[in-house]
């Protein structure tokens, strides 16, 4: 049976229905892994949380950055009148509220020992060993859930901290366990996340890198799986035992799928127009 990570959806339902159909014939699919953003920016944001959540079991998703911002959209008066239009139909569904609960719900980082992969939306902050991103990850996962999401969503927001402290309290920690799983593409020599650049490796200011390149990077030798950054240069970083793939959806790009379980991973992806690449 076959395991199938798929990249950043942004709303483009169409493409995600041509790679759901194409890797199904193929026959044999025991999961799909979501790597995150299945909304905004794209057409039909309504109709991939529908195709999503209608996967059941066979889907795992975790939170990526726009997703969480759909929360915390949904969650203020006039959230129709505030949303950009790509969210709209989406807001006004007679099913909105049970779809944006099965979403809030989601964990933010999935792990499976024998498969040998952990699924993140953006990445593992230097420090963190993959148990110790779970741990936390598990912090912000029980404060979503909780009674008291409705705060949680409205000071979760924001570049700071930027280092990761164990002492950190409160809001500066969610928001630090946020920013890390959810947002972070590069970081500074120390390990502190900049979230200020998103653009190519190669244009990058000196001495920012990528999170995946850092030399302490306490998660290096995981198989690791993530979305969230269409600027990157490539899919495939086997020698740092990562792979990125959002190949643009978002930006009239291909959607792709990582199959894990074959060796090495292989990618299949659509491109706007249908059909197999």
């Amino acid at each position: 049976m076959s395991t199938y990570a798929i990249g950043d959806v942004h709303g483009a339902d169409h493409l995600l229905r041509d790679l759901l159909n194409t890797l199904d014939a193929r026959g044999n699919v025991d999961a799909f892994w979501f790597v995150g953003d299945l909304v905004n920016r794209g057409p039909d944001s309504l109709g991939v949380l529908r195709r999503v959540r209608a996967l059941g079991d066979r889907a795992v998703t975790v939170l990526g950055n726009h997703d969480l911002s759909l929360l915390s959209l949904a969650d203020q008066p006039d959230a129709i009148g505030r949303a950009p239009e790509s969210l709209k139909p989406l807001l006004r569904a007679h099913d909105c509220a049970e779809l944006l609960d099965w979403l809030r719900h989601r964990p933010l980082i999935h792990r499976d020992t024998q498969l040998g992969w952990t699924m993140v939306h953006a990445g593992i902050p230097t420090a963190w060993s993959v148990d110790e991103a779970i741990d936390h990850a598990g912090e912000l996962e029980q404060a979503l859930r909780g009674a008291e999401h409705h705060q949680l969503l409205t000071h979760l927001f924001g570049n700071t901290p930027s280092r990761w402290k164990p002492s950190l309290t409160g809001m500066k920690r969610l928001r630090f366990i946020a920013n890390a799983l959810t947002r972070q593409r590069f970081v500074t020599v120390t390990g502190a996340l900049d979230m200020e650049y998103k653009k190519t490796i190669a244009n990058a200011p000196k001495p920012l890198m990528p999170w995946f390149l850092h030399p302490q990077r306490a998660s290096a030798c995981e198989h690791i799986v993530f979305g969230h950054w269409s600027a990157l240069e490539h899919v495939e970083w086997p020698e740092h035992h990562v792979w990125g793939i959002d190949t643009g959806a978002a930006w009239n790009g291909t959607l792709s799928a990582l199959q894990l379980d074959a060796q090495p991973p292989v990618l299949t992806s659509v491109p706007p127009l249908g059909g197999e690449q």
